[in-house]
């Protein structure tokens, strides 16, 4: 088949990936192209459905035809099909410009979405806000690998909600850094929480923010904190404890050990009678 009768519709579903963009241009220079790309009849041309980065090899090394398979279903039926094949690779943005080809292109309701992906319509919608929400500039930042997907989808979405152009800021600075989720987190919290001098900070200089917050000693928990994990504990063991009766543990039990059990039980319901009347008593004050 000659390049110039494929259509590239679905080329910016694709992410960039240089490294094996290079290692595929190096081996079909070398032995030639080995898969056949996959295409859909549409008029007088092909629609490329899978095969870019072969595409993209063959042009680079001025070839003029490529190897194809052509499928005998309709283009929307291919992209699932497609989908299906790659399903594993795949992350949150290639996910959310599937569905927003869906949704555009063949006018799949939320609901449609949700049952052709067997996920819920919270799942669509969250991956249909990076392609929807976010700004252009941030969406090739993840397709370029600079920036995860989910780091996007959980930190610069609800930013871009309430101002893109302070998203687009935040992920223009920390590009360079290629961070982690949660260092991205870290400043996402710091930009929200910061006044307009940790802003300018972490605009300019990201990692120095970064190292800043690492090296701060965490402050000692207050009472009250102290006191709620207290309860956290005691709830804990209770369920616990409890579900240790359910399995039947008393049965299995020497008569010792089951005297044992009971004094244990007898002092521990006494601490807690204590510590509940005291609550009761502060609370009635």
């Amino acid at each position: 088949m000659e390049l110039h009768q494929l259509t590239l519709r679905y080329e910016h579903l694709r992410k960039r990936h240089p490294l094996q963009e290079r290692a595929l241009l190096t081996s079909v220079a070398e032995i030639g192209q080995q898969l056949p790309v996959v295409v859909v009849s549409e008029a007088e041309r092909f629609v490329l459905i899978d095969g870019y980065k072969r595409v993209r090899a063959l042009k680079r090394l001025g070839r003029d035809t490529a190897r194809a398979t052509r499928w005998q279903v309709e283009e929307v039926d291919a992209l699932l099909l497609e989908r299906g094949l790659r399903q594993g690779s795949e992350d949150a943005l290639d996910q959310a410009w599937l569905l927003a080809e869906l949704q555009e292109r063949f006018g799949w309701s939320l609901e449609e979405l949700a049952r052709g992906f067997d996920r819920s319509k919270s799942w669509v919608s969250e991956r249909l806000a990076l392609r929807q929400t976010l700004p252009a500039s941030i969406q090739e930042q993840v397709r370029v690998g600079s920036l995860s997907a989910h780091a996007a989808m959980k930190y610069l979405v609800p930013l871009a909600r309430t101002d893109a152009h302070a998203a687009q800021q935040l992920a223009a600075a920390i590009a360079p850094l290629k961070p982690t989720s949660r260092e991205v987190g870290a400043l996402y919290q710091g930009w929200q929480a910061g006044t307009m001098r940790t802003r300018e900070l972490i605009l300019t200089s990201p990692q120095i923010y970064l190292q800043a917050q690492a090296s701060r000693t965490p402050a000692p928990p207050s009472a009250t904190q102290r006191f709620l994990q207290d309860l956290g504990a005691l709830s804990g063991v209770a369920r616990r404890a409890h579900r240790a009766l359910q399995e039947g543990l008393l049965q299995q039990l020497l008569e010792s050990e089951r005297l044992e059990v009971k004094e244990a039980f007898t002092r521990v319901n006494a601490d807690l009678q204590r510590l509940i009347h005291r609550i009761e008593l502060e609370s009635a004050a």
